[in-house]
């Protein structure tokens, strides 16, 4: 089976927040024939889909979305060793990357090893952590654009703050070839579980959420920002500003959409007329909030 198709399928399963209403149709790709098929329907729709993976930087409207949905995952995750080099599919989740490149001794990824996301939407955004980015390791990118499948050079696909190439460009990432350097099993080990260890003790892990909620604006700490306003468990309906890190928001207790955006709302504009500082989401809205 190349790919299924769900029609009226509720996104709260699909995303990490687990909020979100219907998607009128979603398509599971489970190889690129069948992601390369599904594009090319759409495409003589001229419909332009939604691409997901692991939906963990996505926020759903409670009113479902008409766009149809591809999610790139099972299927799509291999992972191969060739020397230093991985690569590894849009699918595959960066958590189990980094467990090969530590079973290979590669040294080079421990930043992403707690990153909940897959390798396609973290090269889309040039996922990072622990001063570490996508970028400082990608070596190309394999993306079907304009129906073809093309090789992108790390250094052409302009990786900037939480941006890439694909942001503007009619680009759908199917892998990713890192380079990463030969190290110690035990020093790369260490560094994974200490990272991991700092997110379990200062991020609400036990929470749905998309992650860090805004970027970090220049010269400042989203999260400092938003504490400083007074704004530690804040809440709207079930959504809530967690008091372990203010840079989440959380869905504390069974909240909708709706709830989240509307806190996002309250949270931006109390920090800019507190602050003077304009926080952007880095979380990505999708669909009708208004």
């Amino acid at each position: 089976m190349d790919f299924e198709l769900f029609e009226n399928e509720l996104m709260s399963g699909y995303t990490t927040f687990k909020t979100g209403g219907k998607a009128s149709r979603l398509y599971k790709v489970y190889n690129i024939d069948g992601l390369i098929a599904v594009l090319n329907s759409l495409k003589e729709e001229n419909v332009t889909p939604l691409i997901i993976g692991n939906g963990s930087n996505l926020l759903v409207s409670d009113k479902g979305i008409d766009v149809p949905v591809i999610v790139i995952g099972q299927g799509l995750d291999d992972i191969s060793v060739d020397g230093t080099k991985i690569k590894a599919g849009a699918g595959a989740m960066l958590s189990a990357v980094s467990k090969v490149a530590l079973s290979n001794s590669l040294a080079g990824m421990e930043f992403a090893s707690g990153i909940p996301g897959t390798v396609g939407g973290a090269i889309y955004m040039n996922a990072g952590a622990y001063g570490g980015e996508m970028k400082d390791i990608v070596e190309s990118v394999e993306a079907i654009i304009d129906g073809e499948i093309k090789t992108i050079s790390g250094a052409d696909m302009e990786f900037d703050y939480r941006h890439s190439r694909a942001m503007k460009e009619d680009m759908v990432i199917i892998s990713m070839t890192i380079n990463l350097e030969a190290g110690k099993s035990e020093e790369i080990s260490a560094k994974m579980n200490d990272f991991n260890g700092r997110r379990r003790d200062k991020q609400p892990l036990e929470y749905p959420s998309a992650g860090s909620t805004f970027k970090r604006p220049t010269g400042y700490f989203a999260g400092k920002l938003i504490m400083d306003s007074g704004l530690a468990g804040y809440r709207v309906g079930g959504a809530m500003v967690s008091p372990k890190h203010c840079g989440f928001v959380i869905n504390y207790d069974h909240a909708t959409s709706t709830d989240i955006y509307r806190l996002i709302q309250d949270v931006q504009r109390i920090v800019k007329d507190k602050y003077g500082v304009t926080l952007e989401t880095e979380v990505k809205l999708i669909g009708d909030f208004e």
